[in-house]
């Protein structure tokens, strides 16, 4: 019989299917002798199955008078071996997905044999069997609408009563494998959005609400695993490290995006359970006890993660109340958190916040979370009369509860470190973002656009609520005068009812101009800091411009004077630059940056998102870069322009100036008849190697490229504008006093000195063309070749160094005449940098060159008279 099936027929025949089920039908026994006969059959079945769907509708009908699906059961009952299982959910999985036909899809689903399939026994212990299984639950649930759902529940009374795919799948919802976990959430997803409503509350009855309970408590030990990955790299940062975290934020954020999919399907109580479960298992517990005032080294990673949590929880988790109740526990004083988070919640004990061991989740039983109604009597909080930041800050208080934990955020910016500070701004942003929250919440925190508050108050105004020119024009906003009638007083109200925590403040009655004015301060304090990256504070003033009015009345005097210093004192760092390593760099990195920092502060998004608060900064290793070196000295020369540009920038927003699309520099001068490059007959383009020069101003001189072959050269120092060089000429015998260049080097930077022990040798650094800001490719290339060598432990490949030149003249005058060229040509191009700065530095000339309204760009390039 078995030899038979081999033996060729036109496939695609009804006659042919018919003998397949029928051959089938014969099968009592299924062994290894006839296994792989009932797996080809089954596999050409689904093949014939799928092909009659679109071409002979007599297929399927053969199917089903044949009752081929119970044949298929009939067969997996007999089966003793793992390979028939395999075969049968796949040749199933394949068909239903492959069915157009709705009247196949009714069959399929009928007769409960998807359901004996669904619930049978399998040996799960088989990885790939598992597999097949969860292929199978998603091939079904793809084909699920109002209809066809209907023929895989039961019902009494018109309720649902059994739902096998639905609870069948979401057993393997935390499975190890994160293939299963997708596929499972795939099915959950098919299942909601079919939008039944029996089926509905059956998913949102008890036990099965434990499912988004346990969903949480999966994503909060995935939140502590995130934690214990950044402290470790905290401490040992390395590329494994990193991707580790990437790794983790990327499964993070895709369960932050399944928690948005399950709450878009607009099932009745989801969104409530998602909430609750968020902020009694994660948010409350976890993340704000998480928030304290910490010394930079003592737990940091705890307070870095947390931050980014909640930015990426209120990014993506779409859920008005939610957002709202966070914002609402932010007025909250810190011990209210401390002592919640001590409580036993969900079988878990955490006094630390983030910083807690993780288990892992029970998904049989996880434990209702019972938190005692905590009140804190706070004092009357510094907020009513301003920030107090110092005091906040200082040793002696740096552990104290009784801070709101708006005004720990706050802290940060004014003094934590640099993490800290694009941490809290990150939340601060995210906030200001967040469209789900309320513009009274906004305001409360201090962070309501003033284009909104204008807004809100016309509208007030318009529908007669008040006094349309009390309201418009007053200082204070008349709604929220009385804070027991303002949305924050309501989510205050539910969190005390629905969570158990209250506290009694004056705080919250405060005006809302206070909070304003206290993230004004510490946003202003920020810049005043020098300890804070330049990335960091373009993230400060990306926020600072979306609060600020377009006039000076916002900011008081002391704010603009702070500025002003902070201006000031970026001058005064970049002028030193002027007489750096890299002056001839120095306005192409000013002009990339002002471009730069302009399309950042006008972005609607800030410059960073909040997961890089979890990276270190993206400089070069300092391994690669060693201390002194002209690579060191260029990142900070762009620190230093980075800084500038977005204090210079800041100044002109405050004063409502247009701010040019370029830097208001003067343009390149002519070159002086008796310069060197002139009378060498160079240009600005400078000396390419072969290029033809006058000798009249050069030095002869020895050089060694390589030991014992030294060579003879005529030694040129040249300044053309903002660019230099150091050329060395081979002496055209025929054509005196003329040569050709050989080799050249900047000229800035060399930093040029005469040996000690020997007077007729002159060294000098020889540093590169470019930085790796201005030439990215180039240097990212040079870094990942040496990370590789080095991993693979080759011979160290040449890092990011400096180059050496050792010149030996004929004379010591000789060596003190070239030593004097380069002194005065280092002088000429930096004098002609810190020229075409001098409008720019020069913050008055700045402001009236920039105007209220936008002009013309030639009008900002007026040529001044060509003295340094």
């Amino acid at each position: 019989m078995w030899f038979s099936f081999w033996r060729s027929r036109d496939r695609f025949t009804l006659d042919h299917l018919r003998y397949l089920t029928d051959q089938l039908a014969k099968v009592q026994i299924v062994n290894e002798v006839n296994k792989d006969f009932v797996i080809e059959a089954l596999r050409s079945i689904a093949e014939l199955i799928t092909y009659g769907d679109q071409h002979d509708p007599s297929f399927f009908e053969f199917f089903m008078e044949k009752q081929v699906v119970a044949e298929f059961v009939r067969v997996l009952k007999l089966s003793r071996t793992v390979s028939i299982p395999l075969q049968l959910l796949q040749t199933v999985s394949i068909m239903i997905q492959n069915l157009r036909s709705e009247h196949a899809i009714y069959y399929m689903f009928s007769n409960e044999h998807m359901n004996y399939l669904i619930t049978y026994s399998f040996d799960f212990r088989n990885e790939e069997l598992l597999s097949y299984y969860i292929s199978f639950l998603r091939a079904i649930s793809g084909k699920l609408n109002k209809n066809t759902i209907s023929l895989l529940v039961k019902t009494r009374n018109d309720e649902v009563v059994s739902f096998p795919l639905y609870v069948e799948a979401i057993r393997f919802a935390f499975h190890e494998e994160n293939m299963i976990r997708t596929a499972v959430r795939t099915v959950t997803l098919n299942v909601y959005h079919v939008g039944d409503e029996c089926v509905n509350r059956y998913i949102t009855s008890a036990p099965h609400t434990e499912y988004f309970s346990n969903l949480v408590s999966f994503f909060r030990n995935q939140c502590m695993d995130l934690n214990r990955l950044v402290s470790e790299t905290l401490k040992n940062p390395g590329p494994d490290s990193t991707s580790a975290i990437v790794a983790a934020v990327d499964e993070i954020e895709d369960n932050l995006y399944y928690f948005s999919d399950v709450i878009s399907a607009g099932i009745p109580d989801v969104g409530r359970l998602i909430t609750d479960s968020i902020l009694m298992l994660l948010i409350f517990p976890m993340l704000l006890p998480s928030l304290r005032i910490v010394d930079t080294n003592d737990m940091q990673s705890g307070v870095v993660t947390s931050l980014y949590l909640l930015c990426c929880i209120l990014r993506i988790v779409k859920i008005k109340d939610l957002a709202n109740t966070i914002v609402a526990a932010l007025f909250y004083p810190l011990e209210t958190f401390t002592r919640f988070s001590r409580g036993k919640v969900n079988g878990y004990i955490s006094d630390r916040g983030l910083t807690s061991v993780s288990q892992e989740p029970d998904d049989d039983n996880i434990a209702k979370c019972n938190a005692e109604c905590l009140t804190v009597n706070v004092p009357q909080s510094s907020s009513s009369s301003g920030l107090d930041t110092e005091s906040i800050m200082s040793e002696d208080n740096c552990s104290s509860s009784n801070l709101a934990l708006r005004e720990v955020l706050l802290a940060y910016v004014t003094k934590g470190d640099d993490v800290q500070v694009l941490g809290s701004l990150s939340v601060l942003a995210t906030l200001l973002q967040t469209k789900e929250l309320d513009e009274s919440m906004l305001d409360r925190l201090g962070i309501l656009p003033q284009r909104k508050q204008h807004k809100k108050q016309l509208l007030q105004a318009l529908v007669g609520e008040a006094s349309g020119e009390e309201q418009l024009f007053s200082s204070e906003n008349s709604l929220m005068r009385d804070g027991s009638g303002c949305e924050p007083g309501v989510y205050l109200e539910k969190i005390k009812e629905q969570y158990g925590l209250s506290f009694l403040s004056s705080d919250f009655l405060m005006s809302p101009r206070v909070p304003r004015f206290q993230v004004l301060d510490a946003l202003v304090s920020l810049f005043c800091r020098s300890n804070i990256s330049a990335e960091t504070l373009w993230d400060g003033g990306w926020l600072l411009r979306q609060l600020l009015p377009y006039s000076e009345a916002e900011f008081n005097i002391h704010h603009l004077e702070l500025l002003q210093v902070s201006y000031k004192n970026s001058a005064t760092a970049l002028v030193k630059e002027v007489r750096g390593f890299w002056p001839d760099l120095l306005i192409t990195v000013l002009c990339n940056e002002w471009r730069k920092c302009k399309r950042a502060m006008e972005s609607s998004y800030p410059p960073k998102e909040p997961k890089c608060i979890l990276f270190p900064s993206q400089m070069l290793s300092s391994e690669d870069i060693p201390e002194g070196s002209s690579f060191a000295a260029g990142e900070k020369m762009h620190e230093v322009v980075k800084v500038f540009v977005v204090l210079h920038q800041l100044q002109i927003f405050t004063l409502g100036r247009y701010l040019p699309e370029k830097p208001l520099i003067y343009p390149p001068g002519d070159l002086p008849a008796n310069s060197r490059a002139q009378t060498s007959g160079l240009d600005v383009s400078g000396p390419k190697p072969g290029t033809e020069v006058s000798l009249v101003s050069a030095v002869p001189c020895r050089i060694a490229f390589e030991r014992g072959k030294e060579r003879h050269f005529c030694f040129l120092a040249i300044s053309a504008g903002t660019s230099g060089w150091l050329v060395l000429a081979e002496e055209l015998p025929l054509k005196k006093p003329y040569g050709v260049v050989r080799v050249a080097a900047p000229l800035a930077g060399c930093n040029p000195r005469i040996d000690d022990k020997h007077p007729r040798w002159l060294h000098m650094r020889i540093r590169p063309s470019s930085l790796p800001v201005l030439d990215p490719a180039k240097f990212n290339a040079h870094a990942h070749a040496h990370a590789h060598a080095h991993a693979h432990g080759k011979l160290k490949t040449k890092a990011f160094v400096d180059g050496r030149w050792t010149l030996a003249f004929r004379d010591e005058e000789s060596c003190k005449s070239a030593l004097s060229m380069i002194l005065e040509e280092i002088n000429f191009l930096s004098d002609e940098v810190h020229r075409r700065l001098k409008p720019l530095l020069n913050l008055e000339t700045a402001l009236d060159l920039s105007g209220p309204e936008e002009e013309d760009s030639s009008s900002h390039s007026t040529t001044p008279p060509n003295s340094v």
